[in-house]
C-alpha cells in the first residue's frame, strides 16, 4: 500500500506541475515547435495593386511554405528605402534557429537582408537604427529560388521581436515563410536583458 500511495502521489505532483506550467511547460516539452505560428506579423508597407491581396505580412507565418507568390502565401512590400518585416512573438523567447523560405521567382530580391532579434522597438520608423536595440543575428547573402535556409544560434538569442529588413534605397522585401524555434526565456535572463537596455538608455 505504501508503494502504491507513493507512486500515486508522484503522479499527482506531475499532473499539478504540468497544470501550473501551462503554456511554458508545453513549449519546453515539445521540441521543434514553430513559435511564429502564434505571433503577429507587420511590415513597413504593402505592395500596390494588383498584387496587394497576395502580399500581406501574415502570409509569412501561416505555416505554408508555398513559394509561388500568386498562391497567396508570401509577403511583399512596396519598392522603398529599408523595407522591413517584423514578427512579435508576444513574449520573450530564447531563439535557437530561424528558417526562411524564399520566393520561387525573383529570389535575388532577398539578397542582403538582415535578421535582428531583441526586445525593444525604439526608432520603429527607422529600421537601420534598430540594430542599436535588436541584435543582428545574421545576414541573408542568398537563398535559392523556392528554397529554405536555416540560421542557427548555438548560444541562443533572447528577444520578443524578430526583424528582417533590407538596407538600401529602392528595395522590395518579400518572404514566403519565417519559422522560429526556441524556448521561453527564464525570468532571470529576462531581468538581465531589461537591465542592460536600461543601462544603455541611461548612459
Amino acid at each position: 500500500d505504501l508503494m502504491w500511495n507513493s507512486a500515486d502521489r508522484s503522479e499527482i505532483k506531475i499532473r499539478l506541475l504540468l497544470f501550473v506550467c501551462n503554456r511554458m511547460c508545453t513549449d519546453l516539452l515539445i521540441p521543434g515547435k514553430n513559435l511564429a505560428l502564434n505571433g503577429k506579423a507587420t511590415q513597413s508597407t504593402l505592395v500596390e495593386n494588383p498584387w496587394a491581396a497576395f502580399g500581406h505580412a501574415y502570409n509569412a507565418i501561416d505555416g505554408n511554405t508555398d513559394s509561388n507568390y500568386d498562391h497567396g502565401s508570401c509577403t511583399a512590400t512596396e519598392w522603398q528605402e529599408n523595407p522591413w518585416w517584423r514578427l512579435d512573438l508576444l513574449d520573450e523567447y530564447t531563439i535557437t534557429s530561424i528558417t526562411i523560405t524564399n520566393r520561387g521567382n525573383l529570389p535575388e530580391r532577398l539578397n542582403g537582408a538582415e535578421i535582428h532579434i531583441g526586445n525593444s522597438l525604439m526608432f520603429l520608423n527607422y529600421p537601420r537604427n534598430t540594430q542599436l536595440f535588436l541584435s543582428r543575428a545574421g545576414v541573408i547573402s542568398t537563398i535559392p529560388a523556392g528554397k529554405s535556409e536555416t540560421y542557427t544560434f548555438d548560444s541562443g538569442i533572447s528577444g520578443r521581436y524578430i526583424n528582417v529588413f533590407i538596407p538600401g534605397k529602392n528595395r522590395l522585401l518579400t518572404l514566403c515563410e519565417v519559422e522560429v524555434y526556441g524556448y521561453p526565456t527564464p525570468n532571470g535572463e529576462k531581468k538581465l536583458s531589461q537591465a542592460k537596455l536600461y543601462l544603455f538608455l541611461s548612459y
